[in-house]
């Protein structure tokens, strides 16, 4: 028997188009408002994107896709609640959550209610690990890991700055630490040791002093495990010092909203992302309809667009809806083709052969650099 325990205030619905009985509905969950909205934005152009590409093909089995999106604010606590809430409401498929410290705790929720959550973009190992040893088979990822980006980008820092002094901050949050620690250990392991290590307190608005203290210590390369909010206030902060540096970030920054944030002072700071999505040729027509739309397809829209995709590949390949079944046909070997290139799952539910690209910000744009 399934268990459903609803647990905090009940945050209101936003529902995508109007269900029917016969129709799948999926969850898209997400930060809608706040301040990392702009990743649920994307989440939410994705998703809708697919099923509406879907459903113009016939739908799934014959059923049309509708779409019911929640808002987490990538808080943990309203992560527990709507988790609860999909769950009691009998909807068995999720694409979400965005934050690592948000889908860690909702997917122990999901899990003991036999749901299908697969992310679009939490990259913290836990997530899969703890699915994996706890047993776990529904819980799955359509992104990257953090070790792995680390393994990625940890030696090029290494060798690009050998002799440089490095700094290496985060915002103390499952991602951001995650991704910090993991990019500091290969560095480390690559002969390059960090003059400064330490957390800062996400939603602050005044990082001078943090600033003055890299500048004390001469610091020429900043590592930055955390979101675009506090990495546009830390660089803006700098450059009204005088003091310049170059900022390193992980994938989070994938945002029109950095550079609006941190403005000119943005100018070359360089992140990693997953190979460009947008350029693959698999994924031309999804960028062209949802640009035409109004929306440019950065960050995680298309990895949500992914999502959607995967669960309908499955449910056809299962020959049913169930949650369990659908998560083994997915995790069976066989590539599932989607808007982010052809991917195939472990057996943990994480992906394989990711691949990376290190991009500039530059007049407030982004491209991949040549390694």
């Amino acid at each position: 028997m399934r268990k459903f325990l609803i647990l905090g205030t009940a945050i209101g619905l936003l529902m995508g188009t109007a269900a029917r009985a016969d129709d799948l509905t999926f969850a898209v969950a997400g930060p809608l408002t706040g301040p990392l909205a702009t990743i649920g934005d994307q989440f939410k152009q994705g998703a809708q994107a697919a099923a509406d590409a879907i459903n113009a093909k016939g739908g799934v089995m014959g059923r049309q896709i509708a779409l019911q999106f929640e808002d987490d604010q990538c808080d943990p606590k309203q992560a527990v609640s709507i988790a609860n809430r999909i769950a009691a409401a009998g909807i068995q498929f999720v694409d979400g959550h965005a934050c690592s410290g948000s889908s860690i705790p909702a997917s122990a929720v999901y899990a003991e209610n036999g749901t299908l959550m697969m992310t679009p973009a939490s990259s913290n190992p836990v997530l899969t690990d703890a699915a994996a040893a706890n047993g776990w088979a529904n819980i799955m990822r359509l992104y990257t890991r953090d070790d792995a980006q680390g393994a990625f980008i940890g030696p090029w820092i290494a060798k690009e700055y050998a002799g440089k002094n490095v700094a290496v901050l985060h915002d103390k949050s499952a991602y951001g630490q995650g991704i910090a620690d993991a990019v500091r250990a290969t560095m480390n392991q690559n002969g390059l040791k960090e003059v400064m290590a330490e957390g800062i307190n996400a939603g602050e608005k005044d990082y001078n002093a943090l600033v003055t203290k890299l500048k004390d210590a001469k610091v020429d390369v900043v590592y930055f495990g955390g979101y675009h909010p506090e990495a546009g206030l830390i660089l803006r902060q700098a450059a009204e010092q005088g003091y310049t540096f170059q900022m390193i970030m992980p994938d989070s920054i994938a945002s029109p909203e950095f550079w609006q944030v941190a403005g000119p002072a943005g100018e070359g700071t360089l992140f990693v992302f997953p190979s460009d999505p947008q350029a693959k040729p698999e994924a031309k027509e999804a960028v062209e309809k949802i640009t035409a739309a109004g929306f440019k397809p950065d960050g995680f829209t298309l990895f949500s667009y992914a999502v959607i995709q995967a669960f309908a590949q499955g449910i056809e390949r299962a020959g049913s809806d169930d949650p369990t079944a659908v998560a083994a046909a997915l995790k069976n070997g066989q590539p599932i083709e989607t808007v982010v290139g052809t991917v195939t799952f472990d057996e943990k539910g994480d992906l394989k052969n990711a691949s990376y690209d290190i991009n500039r910000w530059s007049n407030g744009t982004y491209a991949p650099i040549a390694k």
